[in-house]
């Protein structure tokens, strides 16, 4: 496992000379990668997971460093809990790293292969993006996911955890480094930064050169900076303000169901509803039986007028909504509430204050159905279901480094196919262009 360890960097490397260093190496085992066979790959992830099961005991010493240093800090607890490597989280860094490998691979995968004129066929190949940097925050578990995808798709990537789970990350760097080299694959083809100096992040953010994408994984705060300040293509979500809106055609058990799911299965991901739309002729068969579901479990309700004096009448009390809070993911048990006069206003709304995550429709009416998928432009769009299910894994695609809103390249949630590109190939047959 020591062979494996990352060679190491002058401390008194500027921040720019020691990414050039670290990009060079990444570039380098980028090639390697490039040609790896799908047999390596799942073997390097597969000898990671048995490294991580018989080093619980190291793991959990160097995170129990983090933890200590988190607690004396005074961070929250909450903070502090999602440092944790338990045994139930290592247990799942395994299984996540054996899901990975038994994934289909992209690479190499040809399609849309079509005879020309001419005779010569013409199709794509799927191909790495190169050198994928990751920069994230707390959860060391991130570490092996990450890195895990990255391997799979044929990637080499340089990855920056947060500070607070420096001494985890580095543990967790070496048993992937360890278990690349078993599989005779470049062990380079992932770095974690050994530094906690902020100034290696912009260096990062900058070395185009060397990193061909930049993914964030975090709060507003650490996305808005990699946003404004990287050099090289952003895969990346800013906010999550998905909404559900309650067609006048909706069947009203099934409305409930979903919206009540879809606020309240969990408060803090970025694919909760955090703004119900409810079309006027249905919402007082529908806002009352519902809004008590959410006030029974603790929800703080805001609402437009006309929503705030409905449940007045049922002896439901809500907030006077004001316009930050159309705009604002809480990322808590808080809702937004406004009773739009049709499918034309709700769209208006999602369009206006929307973040381009994920936005649902409930309805009966499939013309209308088709309307909100086709105009409304967000990276996932559904119909009649939850928004909860915006996640890689519910799309069957086993699992994802993140969600994207961007418009290129990547959309939605990013799985292995995101990691990847796709290049044009040609199949001759000794033809020349008259």
């Amino acid at each position: 496992m020591n062979a494996a360890a990352p060679t190491s960097v002058l401390q008194s490397a500027s921040p720019v000379a020691y990414i050039e260093q670290l990009g060079q190496r990444a570039k380098l085992a980028a090639r390697g990668m490039a040609k790896a066979s799908t047999a390596a790959k799942n073997q390097a992830l597969l000898h990671t997971a048995q490294l991580i099961e018989q080093s619980v005991d190291e793991l959990s010493q160097a995170n129990i460093k983090d933890v200590e240093a988190a607690r004396a800090k005074g961070l929250e607890p909450a903070f502090v809990d999602r440092l944790i490597l338990s045994d139930k989280v290592m247990a799942s860094m395994v299984e996540g790293l054996r899901q990975v490998a038994g994934l289909n691979d992209p690479v190499g995968e040809i399609s849309e292969l079509r005879k020309q004129p001419s005779g010569i066929e013409v199709g794509k190949m799927r191909v790495p993006l190169g050198v994928v940097a990751i920069v994230y925050e707390s959860r060391p578990n991130v570490t092996i996911d990450a890195a895990a995808l990255c391997i799979k798709s044929g990637n080499a990537t340089i990855l920056r955890g947060g500070s607070e789970a420096f001494h985890s990350n580095q543990a967790l760097a070496n048993l992937i480094r360890a278990g690349l080299a078993a599989a005779g694959l470049p062990a380079d083809s992932v770095q974690v930064i050994d530094t906690t100096d902020r100034a290696v992040v912009g260096a990062l953010l900058q070395a185009e050169s060397y990193i061909d994408v930049v993914v964030p994984r975090g709060g507003k705060s650490l996305v808005e900076r990699v946003s404004r300040e990287a050099r090289v293509p952003v895969i990346k979500h800013l906010d999550g303000i998905c909404h559900v809106y309650i067609d006048d055609t909706a069947d009203q058990a099934m409305a409930i169901r979903i919206a009540d799911n879809a606020k309240t299965q969990r408060y803090s991901p970025c694919n909760t509803m955090e703004t119900l739309l409810v079309a006027r002729s249905i919402a007082p068969q529908v806002l009352p039986p519902l809004c008590k579901i959410y006030i029974e479990k603790g929800v703080e309700l805001r609402g437009d007028e006309a929503t705030v004096n409905l449940l007045g009448l049922h002896g439901i009390a809500a907030i006077a909504a004001t316009e930050d809070d159309w705009r604002t993911e809480y990322l808590a048990p808080i809702l937004a509430i406004r009773i739009v006069e049709n499918l034309d206003e709700a769209i208006d709304h999602i369009t206006t204050y929307g973040s381009a995550h994920t936005d649902s429709i409930i309805t009966q009416h499939h013309g209308n159905a088709m309307r909100f998928l086709r105009e409304v432009d967000s990276a996932s769009v559904m119909i009649n279901a939850s928004t909860r299910f915006a996640d890689g894994f519910e799309f069957g695609l086993g699992a994802e480094i993140g969600i994207s809103t961007n418009k290129l390249h990547a959309r939605g949630p990013v799985g292995l196919e995101g990691l990847t590109s796709q290049k044009y190939v040609v199949f001759g047959h000794g033809e020349i262009r008259s």
